[in-house]
């Protein structure tokens, strides 16, 4: 799980939330598969709608500029954002996301590998509706700040709290990605971190960078199912 703070600023969070007031909202289980529409309460933006359309391309071209989120994910294909909102009660139980979506409004469908939810809401404006994901070390439970979005793995198990005072607002979507591992995924983005960390280290040669680079990069290329 991976927090990437600020992917959207507090004026861009503010148009967001500005224009998503103006658009109309479905009952969520409308778009859920199998076992998830039992246990999801929540409401979800017209995605036909054009100015939600014009939301979610604006995020889909942000994601593509975000370095921390290209290094973590290395995405292949990226659904088009879905922007959701729970009021008081509203819920989504433990689910997994589906590992096959199909991309509106055509035949071509993506493995999902990555889930993101990007919080347009700020912790303090709503109790209840955590981010709450099964991992090998226990239940992780995240309230990101507005602006803010959580990174986990699609596999994993997990659900939203009920809302019990305010209005919880998000975007959300799934990347298919380069390297379907997910063990395999995390070290790589460990060692572009590191990559990316020694970069602005003074004195150190450019070999070392460049021997780095060509492990890294030939990593890539022996797992990236292209």
């Amino acid at each position: 799980m991976l927090i990437i703070p600020g992917l959207l600023s507090r004026e861009e969070v503010l148009h967001f939330r500005a224009r998503l007031q103006t658009v109309p909202w479905l009952d969520g289980r409308s778009t859920a598969l199998g076992m998830s529409a039992d246990v999801k309460r929540n409401q979800q933006a017209d995605a036909a709608n054009a100015t939600v359309r014009t939301l979610a391309n604006t995020l889909l071209a942000r994601y593509g500029e975000t370095p921390t989120l290209v290094s973590a994910a290395l995405p292949q294909r990226i659904f088009p954002p879905c922007f959701n909102r729970y009021g008081i009660g509203e819920t989504y139980g433990l689910h997994v996301d589906g590992a096959i979506m199909r991309i509106p409004d055509t035949s071509d469908v993506m493995r999902s590998d990555v889930s993101m939810t990007l919080a347009l809401s700020d912790a303090e404006e709503f109790d209840g509706g955590e981010l709450v994901i099964a991992t090998d070390f226990g239940e992780q439970r995240v309230r990101p700040r507005a602006g803010d979005a959580v990174v986990y793995p699609s596999s994993s198990l997990h659900r939203v709290t009920p809302v019990t005072r305010g209005e919880r607002l998000a975007a959300i979507c799934w990347i298919q990605s380069l390297v379907a591992d997910t063990q395999l995924r995390q070290t790589l983005f460990s060692l572009d971190q590191s990559i990316q960390g020694l970069i602005d280290v003074e004195g150190v040669p450019r070999e070392r960078l460049d021997a780095l680079h060509h492990v890294y990069h030939n990593l890539i290329r022996q797992f990236a199912l292209v």
